[in-house]
């Protein structure tokens, strides 16, 4: 298989860095999605330590893993949301947070988001996977509802906020992907046309294709795939299961996360409702060749069975489109 299948640490950040690359690799994962959280990945470190990348990296080959992308979603919440408050403050770095002032936050969440793609370069990779925030994400269902010139506002704070980052990575030769879900500036089909469009169609800012966050929403993740083909730069594999039974809705009712009462949960890879086989396809179809990560967050698995389990499922579904398997099967080797 051409395309290498990743796991994504965010929801292991409570486990040491080493820890984690020694299960994935137990597992057969063939590297993984750093997030910035733990001792896991530091952007200040890799910045200001000439042996803190090395260190990674020399922890990644002892376990026979590589790394194509890191993430810092954590961080990138903070960069737009509205408002900001004790939510951002448990899971920001305290450097991050500093004295709380919101627009202080916001400036050094940029100045962080920034600085994690001059630390992607120095790791030696493309791309960074994240989260943008959102000034109106507070308006979806509001009402009474604002004007359009709030939600034109939101945009333009938005572009304002991320331009001058993506200027960033573009001299280091860095991409953003952004991860399209709920509370985001672009949550949505016609959000992420909005948020493109505010942006100016700049190469630096593309998406992070996650499907769980469509189809509650009953959007078509295959249609997404080829309709933003030139902007999916990077693919995080999670599955969602819909539970609307006449008393269960999408908003999840203030129930907590694996209440079966909630209309949808993150289920393991396989066990919900993503079409997988028809997504994989439309990756195959757009000439997608980056790495599947798996993102795992099924609250009513263990995930010790649940990581391993959604490897095998992504590798037993997984498959080359027809000319590279072509290739690979009558290719002639000299």
């Amino acid at each position: 298989m051409s395309r290498p299948v990743t796991l994504f640490t965010g929801q292991w950040a409570d486990l040491p860095f080493e820890e984690v690359c020694r299960l994935a690799s137990s597992w057969g994962y063939d590297g993984l999605e750093i997030a910035c959280s733990g001792d896991h990945f530091e952007v200040d470190k890799a910045l200001a330590d000439d042996d803190y990348v090395p260190a990674k990296l020399a922890v990644l080959e002892k376990h026979g893993l590589k790394v194509w992308a890191i993430s810092n979603h954590l961080v990138g919440q903070a960069i737009c949301d509205d408002p900001i408050d004790e939510r951002h403050k448990a899971i920001i770095p305290a450097s991050v947070w500093g004295d709380g002032d919101p627009e202080g936050v916001r400036r050094r969440a940029a100045a962080h988001m920034a600085d994690a793609a001059r630390a992607a370069a120095k790791l030696g990779v493309d791309t960074v996977v994240g989260f943008t925030g959102s000034k109106i994400w507070k308006y979806v269902a509001m009402f009474p509802p604002v004007s359009q010139a709030v939600i034109d506002d939101g945009y333009q704070d938005f572009a304002d906020r991320w331009n001058p980052i993506l200027d960033v990575f573009d001299e280091v030769g860095v991409r953003f992907a952004h991860e399209v879900h709920p509370s985001e500036i672009a949550y949505d089909y016609w959000t992420t046309k909005r948020a493109l469009d505010a942006l100016g169609n700049r190469p630096a800012f593309g998406i992070n294709w996650d499907p769980s966050h469509f189809v509650w929403q009953d959007l078509d993740p295959v249609g997404f795939i080829l309709d933003f083909a030139d902007r999916i730069y990077h693919v995080d594999c999670k599955d969602t299961k819909k539970r609307f039974d006449g008393r269960n809705g999408r908003l999840g009712s203030h129930l907590a996360w694996a209440d079966p009462r909630r209309g949808w949960d993150f289920v393991s890879t396989g066990h919900g409702d993503v079409p997988w086989e028809e997504c994989f396809r439309a990756l195959n179809a757009i000439g997608y060749s980056g790495p599947i990560s798996v993102e795992w967050e099924d609250a009513g698995m263990d995930r010790l069975r649940g990581a391993e389990e959604a490897v095998t499922y992504i590798r037993k579904h997984l498959f080359d489109p027809p000319a590279a398997a072509f290739d690979a099967a009558f290719s002639v080797k000299e």
